[in-house]
């Protein structure tokens, strides 16, 4: 069972070290997602690597099937998972999620410096429902101002990190 607690120490690391970071996401104690760029960036990408039950001595499988890699080309794609593998082959043995995540963000120029930036894809133009296709990024939206009052109210209804209270919003039964 030591490559469980490989997994275990492994998985720790990575809570610990992505912390607050929102290209992350934990899918489950063994599947992780991780976006490349920011997501207004026409270039990121989101990898996706899952450890099977053997890992670290076998690769993990890494996918970029996610939704929001459907506008990269099935061939830009594979040249990524084939960079990744290189780095999968020289790491086998050893904990290497976050190898690989920081590998394709140091790489990310190269990766993608194939990928056309503003092509459309079948995927995407395949569903139009009579409403203009206007990219959300175009139009900047204005912060409402509030006035020093309302901040106060505001500030007087939340702690000190802008949540609600817990339990704000739920409602009393009555027997």
């Amino acid at each position: 069972m030591a490559a469980n607690e490989d997994q275990e120490m492994e998985l720790e690391a990575l809570r610990s070290i992505y912390e607050g970071d929102l290209c992350f996401r934990e899918l489950s104690p063994v599947s992780f997602q991780y976006r490349i760029g920011e997501s207004g960036d026409p270039k990121a990408f989101l990898i996706e690597v899952s450890w099977p039950e053997t890992y670290p001595q076998t690769a993990p499988v890494i996918s970029m099937d996610a939704f929001f890699n459907n506008t990269i080309s099935s061939a830009i794609k594979q040249s990524i998972l084939d960079k990744l593998m290189v780095e999968v082959e020289a790491n086998l043995g050893t904990a290497m999620t976050y190898t690989l995540f920081e590998y394709a963000k140091d790489n990310k120029e190269v990766f993608m410096e194939n990928q056309p930036v503003n092509t459309v894809t079948s995927v995407s133009n395949s569903i139009s429902i009579g409403t203009p296709d206007v990219p959300p990024s175009k139009k900047k939206e204005k912060k409402e101002q509030l006035s020093k009052t309302q901040k106060r109210k505001l500030a007087d209804k939340t702690d000190n990190k802008g949540e609600l209270p817990r339990g704000w919003n739920w409602v009393d039964v009555i027997k």
